[in-house]
This record gives C-alpha cells, sequence and structure tokens, in this order.
C-alpha cells in the first residue's frame, strides 16, 4: 500500500461490503456560490473544493475524509487482493520499448518485470552488452520521480532527460555525459508542454519554457507566455540565450526543432489542441538570424519529415482531411509551390517518418495501423506486414541511418520488437516478450454499429476464446472521443487481467478522435460534443443487442476527455450501467478554462465565454447536470493530487455533488491518489494497487464471480 491514507484505515473496516449498503459519506459544505452565464444562472456550490490541497485545511480534510471511507471499502473486497496478486504475476516479465539510434549507439527503455520506472540502456552496437544509461529507480524511494523525457546528443555522448516528480506536467531537466558517467551541473525547470533539440555541434540544445509561476499557484495557475530558449552545455540556465518570443500572444506555445542538417531551426507554433499550426524558421548557418515566416496562419497541421538543402518535408492536412505529404522550398515557399509527394488515400495518414532514405507512412483503417514506404519522390515501394489487428510504434531515425525498429502490439500481444534493415527490406524479430499468459487463448475482433444519427461507429472486442457469449457476460466498455486522438488495439496488462478474469473488454472508436481524419474530429467537438456521447451510448446498446452482456453486468471507464465521457453518459443514461470508472475527468465544463492547461480545450469543447457554447456545455457538463434522488451507478472517480493537467478540483467537485443526489444502494466515491498526477510517471506499485482497487470494485458491483481456476 502507498498511500499514506490507506495505511492509516486498512484495519478499520474487515467486514463484508455487503453491511455498507447505507453509505454515511462525508458532509461536503455546500456554499452559496452563483454565477451570471449570459443571462443565466448556475449554481456552484462545491467551489472551495478547487483549491490546491496543498494550500487549504479544508480541502485536505474532505481529502483525508473521502480517502478513509473509500479505502475502507476497497480494503474490505473480498477478492480484492487476489486480484493484487494475480495482476503483480502477470506484470513479473521483462519489456523492452522500441528502440532508437543516436550517434553509433542503440538506446532502449527496459522494465525487469516490477520496477517502478523503466531504465534507460545503451549499447556501443547492435549486439553488444547493454549498459545503464539512466536508472530513474534511485531517485526516490518510492518510485514518484520518473523519466518523462530523453533527447540524446547527435553524436550519442550527451543524454538530456526531463524528471517528473510526483506526477507533474512541470519538468526539470538535467544533462548526462555518457563518456564520463557523470551527471553536468546544469538544471533547467519550469519546462511543460516542451522537447529539446539539440545542435548538430553537440555542444546545447534548443528548448521552450514557461515564466515560474507564482508562490502557491505551481499545480493551478494558467501556463501563459511560453519562450524559445537556447542551453549551451555548462552554462546556467541564467545565460540561455531568448530565442523567439510572442508577448503579444501570451497564448502561443512554441517546439523548436533542428533540421537534419543543422542548418535551420523551425519553430511550430501552437495555441490550443487542434492541429493548426503556425511555422518559422531561423537560418543558424551563420549567428543566428531572424525568424521568417513559413506558415503565417492556424490552418492545417504541419508534422516536419526532413529537408534537402531548403527543400523540406511535411506531413499536411493542407487542402488534405485525412494527410498527405508535400515539399515546401524555402525560396519559394507560396502555397502555389508546394509540391505533393504522397497524396491523400482513402486512409488516414496518422504520422509518416523519413529514415535512411526511405519515407514511412503510418496509416489508419478503421483505427488498425498499415504502414506503406515510399522513396523520397513518392513511389510507392512495399506495405509491412503485420501479424493482425493492432498498433505499430517506432520507425524513427534520421536520413543517414541504415537500419531502424518498430514494435507490434495488440488487445492480446505485448509490443514485439522488429528490426528493419533500410537496405534491403527485410524485417526481423529483435525482441519478444515471454509473458505469464498465452495470447492464443484471447481473440479480438472488430465490429461496427449504428449510433443515434446513423453514423457508423467501430468497435474493439476482445475476450478470451472459451468465453461463452450468454448475453450475462461481465463486461468493460472504454471510450475516449476527443481531441483527435485514435484508439487503436494496443496491449494492457491491466486489460488482459481483466479478460483473464472472466471480463469481455471493448472499445468503441467514437466521433471526437482522429479514426477517419479531420470530418470525424469535428463531428464531436464543440456544438457537437453531444455525437461523442450518443455513439458511446450506442456502444453499450449494441453490446447488449448483441448479446454479450446486459446492464447489471455493464461498466464503462474513460480517462481525463474520457473520464468526461463516462460522467457525461452516466447522467444522461444512467440506468443502462452498473459501474462506472471515471479517471481524472473533466467534470465542471464551465470553468475548465481556469486552470493550468485548461485554456487550449476550447478548441475541442467551445468557451463557457461564447452564448452557444456555453449553451452546449451547461447541457452535458456532469457536474451541473446530476438529478437529486436519482439513482446512478456504482461509481469509483479516481484522480491524483498532482494532477496539474485535469485539476482535481473536477473530481472534487463532481463526487460531493453526486453523493448529495445520488439515492441508490451503490456505492458512489472518490479514490485520491497522493505523489500523482494526470496518470504518465506513476509508479508500478501505485498502477498495480490503483487497478486492483479498480477491477475489485467491478467484480463487487457487477456480482462476477472470479473463475475456478483463477489463482487464490
Amino acid at each position: 500500500m502507498n498511500n499514506p491514507m490507506r495505511l492509516a484505515v486498512s484495519c478499520l473496516l474487515l467486514l463484508s461490503p455487503a453491511l455498507y449498503a447505507d453509505f454515511q459519506y462525508p458532509e461536503t459544505k455546500a456554499v452559496d456560490q452563483k454565477d451570471i452565464y449570459h443571462g443565466i444562472e448556475v449554481r456552484d456550490p462545491y467551489r472551495w473544493l478547487e483549491q490546491d490541497v496543498r494550500n487549504s485545511t479544508a480541502v485536505a480534510a474532505w481529502v483525508e475524509a473521502q480517502n478513509k471511507l473509500t479505502f475502507a471499502y476497497l480494503d474490505a473486497l473480498p477478492e480484492r487482493d487476489r486480484i493484487k496478486k494475480r495482476l503483480r504475476q502477470l506484470w513479473d516479465f521483462e519489456r523492452y520499448e522500441t528502440p532508437f539510434i543516436a550517434g553509433k549507439r542503440y538506446f532502449y527503455f527496459k522494465n525487469d518485470g516490477l520496477q517502478n520506472q523503466s531504465v534507460l540502456y545503451y549499447q556501443d552496437g547492435l549486439d553488444a552488452a547493454a549498459k545503464v544509461a539512466l536508472d530513474p529507480n534511485t531517485w526516490s524511494d518510492d518510485g514518484t520521480v520518473a523519466l518523462a523525457q530523453v533527447k540524446v546528443s547527435p553524436n550519442g555522448r550527451y543524454v538530456a532527460y526531463g524528471i517528473q516528480d510526483g506526477g507533474s506536467d512541470w519538468r526539470t531537466w538535467r544533462i548526462k555525459d555518457l563518456k564520463t558517467g557523470t551527471t553536468l551541473d546544469d538544471t533547467l525547470k519550469w519546462l511543460k508542454f516542451s522537447d529539446v533539440s539539440w545542435s548538430k555541434d553537440n555542444q546545447g540544445f534548443f528548448y521552450s519554457r514557461f515564466p515560474a509561476p507564482a508562490a502557491g499557484q505551481k499545480f493551478q495557475s494558467l501556463n501563459k507566455n511560453h519562450s524559445v530558449y537556447y542551453h549551451k552545455l555548462g552554462t546556467t540556465q541564467q545565460q540561455d540565450r531568448l530565442v523567439y518570443q510572442r508577448p503579444d500572444h501570451p497564448d502561443w506555445g512554441f517546439a523548436a526543432e533542428v533540421s537534419d542538417d543543422g542548418r535551420y531551426l523551425l519553430i511550430t507554433v501552437w495555441r490550443g489542441t487542434d492541429d493548426r499550426y503556425r511555422l518559422l524558421y531561423i537560418d543558424l548557418k551563420n549567428a543566428p538570424g531572424k525568424a521568417v515566416d513559413l506558415i503565417d496562419e492556424f490552418k492545417y497541421n504541419f508534422s516536419l519529415l526532413g529537408n534537402t538543402d531548403k527543400t523540406f518535408y511535411f506531413h499536411t492536412t493542407q487542402l488534405a482531411p485525412l494527410g498527405k505529404v508535400v515539399a515546401i522550398n524555402l525560396d519559394k515557399p507560396g502555397e502555389k509551390h508546394w509540391r505533393t509527394v504522397i497524396p491523400q488515400s482513402d486512409r488516414v495518414l496518422s504520422g509518416a517518418s523519413w529514415v535512411g532514405g526511405k519515407i514511412f507512412a503510418h496509416y489508419l483503417r478503421d483505427a488498425r495501423s498499415e504502414v506503406s514506404v515510399y522513396s523520397p519522390d513518392g513511389k510507392f515501394q512495399r506495405t509491412l506486414d503485420l501479424p493482425g489487428i493492432g498498433s505499430i510504434n517506432g520507425l524513427q531515425g534520421d536520413p543517414s541511418q541504415k537500419e531502424t525498429f518498430y514494435s507490434y502490439s495488440s488487445f492480446n500481444s505485448p509490443a514485439t520488437i522488429y528490426h528493419y534493415d533500410l537496405r534491403t527490406g527485410k524485417t526481423r524479430r529483435y525482441r519478444q516478450p515471454q509473458a505469464a499468459f498465452n495470447p492464443d487463448d484471447y481473440t479480438v475482433k472488430q465490429v461496427f454499429y449504428q449510433s443515434a444519427d446513423g453514423t457508423r461507429i467501430p468497435m474493439f472486442i476482445a475476450h478470451k476464446k472459451a468465453l461463452k457469449i450468454n448475453g450475462r457476460l461481465p463486461t468493460l466498455l472504454y471510450g475516449y472521443g476527443g481531441f483527435n486522438i485514435s484508439l487503436t488495439p494496443r496491449f494492457s496488462i491491466t486489460n488482459l487481467a481483466w479478460m483473464e478474469m472472466g471480463g469481455v473488454y471493448a472499445v468503441a472508436n467514437l466521433r471526437g478522435g482522429g479514426e477517419y481524419g479531420e470530418a470525424w474530429h469535428k463531428a464531436g467537438t464543440k456544438l457537437d460534443k453531444q455525437n461523442v456521447f450518443d455513439d458511446f451510448i450506442a456502444a453499450a446498446e449494441h453490446l447488449i443487442a448483441s448479446g454479450y452482456t446486459e446492464p447489471d453486468r455493464l461498466a464503462i471507464a474513460g480517462r481525463s476527455n474520457g473520464g468526461l465521457l463516462v460522467g457525461a453518459v452516466s447522467v444522461q443514461r444512467p440506468g443502462l450501467f452498473a459501474a462506472a470508472l471515471p479517471a481524472v475527468g473533466v467534470m465542471d465544463m464551465l470553468r475548465f478554462n481556469q486552470f493550468t492547461a485548461g485554456r487550449y480545450w476550447v478548441d475541442d469543447y467551445g468557451s463557457p465565454e461564447n452564448a452557444q457554447e456555453f449553451k452546449a456545455l451547461f447541457a452535458y457538463s456532469p457536474y451541473h447536470n446530476l438529478s437529486a434522488g436519482r439513482e446512478y451507478p456504482a461509481t469509483l472517480v479516481t484522480t491524483a493530487d498532482t494532477d496539474d493537467r485535469v485539476v482535481p478540483g473536477h473530481s472534487f467537485k463532481y463526487i460531493a455533488a453526486l453523493q448529495k443526489a445520488h439515492k441508490g444502494a451503490a456505492p458512489v466515491m472518490i479514490r485520491i491518489e497522493t505523489r500523482a498526477g494526470h496518470g504518465a510517471g506513476k509508479p508500478t506499485d501505485k498502477i498495480i494497487e490503483e487497478y486492483a482497487d479498480s477491477w475489485a470494485f467491478l467484480v463487487e458491483n457487477l456480482n462476477m464471480p472470479l473463475p475456478d481456476a483463477y489463482p487464490k
């Protein structure tokens, strides 16, 4: 047990959870807070719960009381310890991430099994002995200090790395010299939503940062005034050279990237979550000159593949909502001079890379990975053979490489690493994990169903092959539906554990995602956000109509924007689901833009300051649409005290309102993790604890017996 509150209350209640049919939820003070939006009065009785738990003794006391109830209930669940034990068994196998090359060195992450954080290794040859570059498990006793980002210098000597403390989005960057084995004194702070890009002389790198937040506002204040800097090795951050800023546009953000030949610095300008960017470049050949606009409006996606002299290659959506690859010459940058290299096809081009004289185009066809290989002049060469319905990752590098790597995974298959020879086009299996289960025992299929307006929606369904479809199977439906993010078939130990327990796992590819391009994305945003909820509800109805399950055996889950999804549909159709797991969700749709990164989300959600968009937001906001005296599904809300992406006040306010409104016997509670954030960097121990709680909660509230063969 990692949570201090859990340790304090674990021995208080050792009785059967059935004795807690009438929960005495902690008293939550209601205040007379009213706001006027476009002439409409809106009550916000739990506004005070928005305060940072570190700065408010009242909020801290409320968190303690909620956790006391929640952990007492969860620890008394009879199957929890068996599930936790099995999760640890399933987790305990070697896992590798896709290798990458810098200089003549090969770098990769590996986890021995139950390590809290994966370790960065390097090899001086493909078959040479592995050496540890960075081991974040030595940075903290509980694993809550994570290695969040890594960028290796072009010659493979220096490793710049971002440190994530307690799950926060803030990063502190350090540099390790692999030649000497020492960590340099250089320390860079207040980086967020930024990578670094090395200069080709290996003497420094470009990065972006925000100003230091005001005292006490580190985890809540809005992030503005991003600026680009250059850091030279061996100097302090105070000496870093300011490269680019726009104080006249404090809402703009910047990503700086050095071209493969080292001559140019490309700066991508963003102002929200939509893939619509401005571009400018700086010639680094002599003393860095003035920034020159290349794309001067926020209209299309532009992602750099590489360059040849003054010709730059981009993956773009310019007049191609499904994506294409174009070449732009700096001497003739006008749109009429752009050359199409790979035209738009009938598939979504989700990404592309230029490695060793090959362009790898990563496509989605019905949310499944496909990869086509082209020459730099756009001639089709081959298609990668993939093992089945799944997802790939990797195929990265630079034009000088002769090899690259990629991984393949699916719901029933952990990531297998493949080596690709760029000279011959041959692929060989490089590393395959040996897990404590047989992938052939599980089946993965894709179905299609109709949403409320007749739109055809894809859904993946995975379960044990031996499972008999009888209309009463415990089923977990997962969704996201937002921000142009596509849900593709990927492996998860926790989801495998759910299927091993006898559950069906389903993933619906809702509108709002990127599975079918920009039109699909936009059909689930702003005034059309209700389409996302309708798609999810229709997925649940399809699972029932197809004979998989029934409402008292159906659970729903989602994280972040998916947490909003779960909250919204729980409010709109509470009788359709027996249990709900909204994690780190956006629950107050009228104030999301007041905290940290929330202002960026107006691209997808719209703004409460706009009258029409306010009307749509208010209509589905989970916090505002709970009805007193109504019975809601059993609900376990999860959040964390250091979540500075979706601040925990969203979940705090929602569960307070739900506990007030709910009149059913099913539990509605919140699990508040300490020393954790939105999800990234969470140590293995904490993940296992959280999912042991979540799956035990579902086992109890779906009346789901574990299989006879399930480990004791």
